[in-house]
């Protein structure tokens, strides 16, 4: 029997690609060619079509990396095609790399109008159904020549820049026809494609596939192989009945919607993403015409955005799309952001932005978060998903876990602050099938809740510029519909599959914390530019907003910069897309993103100085950005001074008491400010940290010890980091110099210097400033290592069972052991501005102003206690995607904070990353302040609707419940709680103090909460 299944699965194949599909295209005639190379980036269609074309053919190479060539095909229909489905067919050069990773043009009528775009997967352009005959066809192809950067393997290639990439052409023009398509024929093809794809993924003991594999074999007797056309119809009767035998009652349910993930940058430019949808979003409304029943999901607000000014053609058919109920706005973000390094306020602002874009363009209302690729997601998304109206959550991403497998594929996801929303984890394990039947089997196979639901998701198509849905796919689909021995395929909009699975399984297990990926953990490390870049846009944003805000309260004068600020948190909030922010994309996307974010602080800070003008003449005066009072040392022009000032506002330069004690001391290498006790030795790293307010060393061994690992994934080199990396490692403790650079009275500091590996240096200061106990270490690095990873190791003497490590708007517990299999595989993770290592009554919190990745441990000493080991990652250097990657120089900041509380690490991380400013300024009594510290105001703004309102977001940030009072410095009329589109979600106003000067509020832990204050 095995025998016989093997022959006719052989006899099937040999068939299908030897006769059947050449004879798809029953004619075919060649089309004229003639081309012009673009001399640089992508042009405008009518300037293209307004240059002379030189005569081109068929074989010739073309297309310089990153090149964008014009072709012009010119041809007639013949006479005789009269009645047939004419369509122009090409093949660039097409090769086996992935449908997006190569070779990609869209196709233009003469006039302009663009029609579909060709792919490796989807290579004709639909001419006429019927032809009269006779038809001149004249098109123009705008074909961009990007070339394949993974597709060596993982080897370092210089094609990833414009400036390395060189310019040999890379494809070879293969095909340019005129083909009639036989439709039997074709549909012979997918008939054989899935009944005997079907019959492959059925038991050996299924009578339904014994059935299949004799069915298949009378229909090729059926076929004449001289004339697989005048045949077909016969062959295709064979299988009709085995094709319309309905699924069993119990089957699966497979909801199938159309997709195509568009990275908006990875191997590939920004700019070429643009082209990418316009691509896609042409095949995709092109698709839609030709399939009524076609649902196309698509995410990502900036591609929409992309598309409606620079491809207004197809813009106008994705709205018709949409008004059909054929298109589907999903995501509700600007960009499919990465899930872990975003900080709160920005991702509560890729929602506000995507979001608001589907409302205000297609009146469409976005219930879901589809985010199927991005690399683990944080513990706060529940909470803002559905404070910005989204009932449901998408991923895919995670089925990529190395080590461990999610219990279920639907399950209620609990955040941090006890918000549940409904999610859905496809077990197709893709989000770009093409309903092959492993595919389909492997959905029904790999589903974790069966028996308790009945139906799972398939995003369908081809992603990154490989042309999204198909034809065939949706061919596929509809033979799949109701067919006995497979799942029911069924293509319908998300929102329906979400509210029938929800209705179904309404009970469904709970998954409580962050979706942690067990793999590219070292995108939380990778290009630390753009990470740095990201950190201080984010916070400088966050200035520009208050600062602005508080001039528009006082100086009646002042425009609030509105359009600006809309524009800067685009820019922001698109370079956090999964594959920029995570430092996974070729060195053109990052050399630009550190551009951009050059460009972002320049225009920032001169916001910020205009509002601060606006105020008035005055000063000096040091302005206070961040949610705590603080008293510090602040250095200026005139060298260090300390300064009071409170939260959210200003105070005069040198304003208040000094701090007790006031002197700061460095004699020989130990910093002592009568609160913490710092010895450097003789190699540069911390020899002791004495706390002299608790009376206990800090550290247990070397502190801020560097070590350099030897770092080579298996693979995916700028995303992964593999455990074997620490079995390779030099300690760096060998110090040109270490010297005192400061001895007080207010600040203290200490310089240590070195040079190592193949000539890099780093240069550590390490500073103490009066009344403070925390210990910065600013570092600047010339890094010129390769495939190596650089940590900084902090031993403390503290018996932590777990740390706390900040996330977006809270923060969130891992364990410092390895008790499980998911302990284990979480061997680096991330945090944002703050971690605190802490054991029953002290603790120790460690800050930074840049970076992201740790890892934690904990070792039993010889005396029985307990060392908790921190350690930072610095600096990576993957020499894939980008060869240069990090290569040269990095400037950033990190602490150590002995005594903490976690309160202590929220406010010292904030005051790490919002330095005081001193400027020449009027005063500005806080806008909104809060008098408890567990209530901490994260953004004040204006009201986007340009009402004069201010809105202002807070959240709880300790883990407990809280009331605090909220003051103003401007007269209320009215507050009420918002969602994140500044929309009411509740009924009731709050109640306004009889001055108008404040407001109450409580909070569950963790809770957001979004207010708008109508000025009165």
């Amino acid at each position: 029997m095995h025998d016989e299944r093997r022959r006719i699965e052989d006899r099937v194949e040999r068939v299908l690609v030897q006769r059947i599909q050449p004879a798809v295209h029953s004619r075919s005639l060649p089309l004229e060619l003639a081309s012009w190379q673009a001399p640089g980036e992508p042009v405008p269609f009518a300037e293209a079509a307004a240059q002379r074309y030189e005569t081109f053919t068929t074989g010739s190479a073309w297309g310089p990396p990153w090149g964008t060539t014009w072709f012009r095909a010119r041809g007639e229909v013949p006479a005789g095609w009269a009645g047939s489905r004419v369509e122009a067919v090409f093949d660039l050069g097409f090769t086996d790399a992935g449908p997006g990773f190569q070779a990609e043009a869209l196709v233009h009528t003469a006039d302009g109008t663009p029609l579909k775009a060709v792919n490796p997967q989807n290579r004709y352009v639909p001419l006429a159904r019927p032809a009269a005959g006779g038809e001149r066809v004249d098109l123009l192809l705008e074909a961009a020549s990007n070339p394949d950067i993974l597709g060596r393997g993982f080897l370092p290639t210089p094609l990833g820049d414009l400036s390395t990439a060189g310019d040999a052409p890379l494809h070879v023009f293969a095909a340019a026809d005129l083909r009639v398509l036989d439709e039997e024929v074709w549909h012979l093809s997918l008939d054989l494609q899935v009944l005997s794809e079907l019959a492959a993924e059925l038991s050996e003991h299924d009578p339904r596939r014994h059935e299949i594999l004799h069915t298949l074999d009378r229909a090729l007797d059926a076929l004449d192989l001289d004339d697989v056309s005048g045949s077909a119809a016969a062959a295709r009767a064979v299988l009709r009945p085995s094709l319309a035998r309905p699924a069993h009652a119990s089957a699966h349910t497979l909801s199938a919607v159309g997709h195509a993930h568009i990275d908006s940058a990875w191997l590939w430019p920004v700019r070429e993403t643009r082209r990418k949808a316009a691509r896609t979003f042409a095949n995709a409304t092109a698709l839609a015409e030709e399939y009524g029943e076609f649902v196309f999901a698509c995410s990502q607000a900036q591609q929409y955005a992309w598309v409606r000014d620079h491809a207004p053609l197809v813009w106008e058919r994705i709205e018709r799309a949409v008004a059909r109920g054929q298109w589907a706005p999903v995501g509700g973000m600007w960009v499919e952001s990465d899930g872990n390094l975003p900080g709160g306020e920005a991702v509560a602002r890729q929602f506000v932005h995507g979001k608001r874009f589907f409302l205000e363009h297609f009146g469409v209302e976005t219930k879901g978060v589809w985010l199927p690729d991005s690399f683990g997601y944080n513990a706060a998304y529940p909470q803002l998903a559905k404070l910005a109206g989204h009932e449901w959550f998408l991923t895919q991403k995670m089925s990529w876990n190395q080590t461990n497998k999610l219990p279920h594929h639907t399950f209620w996801w609990e955040g941090i602050d006890g918000t549940r929303i409904f999610t859905h984890f496809p077990p197709v394990d893709t989000y770009n099938a093409e309903f092959t039947g492993r595919e389909t089997a492997h959905a029904v196979r790999n589903h974790r809740d069966k028996g308790r639901a009945t139906r799972s998701l398939v995003p369908f198509g081809h992603g990154d510029g490989g042309g999204g849905p198909t034809r065939e796919m949706l061919e596929r689909a509809r033979r799949l519909a109701d067919l006995e021995g497979s799942a029911r395929v069924c293509v319908e909009h998300p929102d329906a599959f979400f509210a029938a699975a929800r209705a179904e399984y309404p009970d469904a297990p709970v998954w409580s914390g962050e979706l942690y990926m067990e793999g590219h953990r070292a995108t939380y490390t990778s290009q630390a530019r753009t990470k740095q870049g990201n950190r201080r846009s984010e916070h400088l944003l966050r200035e520009a907003e208050l600062w602005a805000t508080a001039a528009a309260v006082r100086a009646p004068g002042y425009a609030y910069p509105y359009e600006a600020l809309d524009r800067l948190w685009k820019t922001v909030l698109l370079h956090q897309f999964h594959d920029i922010l995570p430092g996974s994309s070729i060195a053109w996307v990052h050399r630009e993103a550190e551009a951009e974010y050059a460009r972002v602080a320049g225009e920032l800070g001169g916001l910020i100085a205009g509002a601060l003008a606006a105020l008035g003449p005055g000063g000096p005066r040091v302005f206070n950005a961040g949610p705590r009072d603080r008293a510090e040392v602040v250095v200026t022009d005139g060298g260090p001074c300390h300064t009071r000032v409170p939260a959210g506002g200003s105070a005069p330069l040198g304003e208040g008491p000094a701090p007790e004690p006031v002197t700061v001391s460095a004699a020989g290498r130990v910093l002592d400010n009568g609160l913490v006790r710092v010895a450097v030795a003789e190699d540069g790293s911390l020899a002791s940290v004495l706390d002299l307010v608790a009376g206990r060393e800090v550290l247990a061994g070397p502190g801020n010890l560097l070590r350099l690992h030897a770092d080579l994934p298996n693979r995916w080199d700028a995303w992964d980091i593999d455990r074997h990396y620490r079995g390779r490692y030099t300690d760096l403790t060998a110090a040109e110099s270490v010297a005192v650079v400061a001895s007080g009275p207010l600040l203290g500091a200490i310089r240590v210097e070195r040079a190592f590996g193949a000539g890099s240096r780093v240069v550590q200061t390490v500073t103490v400033r009066a009344g403070s106990r925390r210990i910065d270490v600013e570092t600047e690095i010339d890094w010129h290592e390769r495939e190596k990873i650089l940590k900084a190791a902090f031993p403390l003497d503290v018996h932590a069972e777990r740390i706390a490590s900040e996330i977006q708007f809270g923060h969130v517990h891992r364990p410092t052991h390895t008790n499980t299999s998911w302990d284990a595989a979480r061997f680096e993770a991330y945090h944002h501005r703050w971690v605190h290592i802490g054991e029953p009554g002290y603790g120790v919190a460690i800050l930074n102003d840049a970076t992201y990745g740790h890892d934690v441990g904990r070792t039993t000493r010889e005396d029985g206690g307990t060392t908790t080991t921190f350690r930072l990652s610095l600096v990576r250097a993957p020499r894939v995607p980008d060869p240069e990657a990090d290569q040269g120089r990095h400037r950033f900041t990190y602490a150590l904070l002995p005594g903490a509380t976690v309160e202590d690490a929220i406010a010292e991380g904030y005051a790490l990353n919002l330095p005081l400013r001193v400027a020449e300024a009027g005063g500005a009594e806080p806008v909104v302040s809060s008098d408890r510290p567990a209530v901490t105001v994260e953004a004040v703004k204006l009201a986007d609707d340009r009402s004069g309102d201010v809105v202002v977001r807070v959240y709880e940030c300790l883990g407990g419940r809280a009331e605090a009072t909220l003051r103003t410095g401007f007269r209320m009329s009215g507050a009420r709680v918002t969602d994140l589109l500044e929309r009411p979600a509740a009924e009731e106003p709050l109640a306004v103090t009889e001055d108008g000067r404040a407001v109450r509020v409580a909070l569950r832990p963790f809770q957001i909460l979004t207010l708008r204050l109508a000025r009165g």
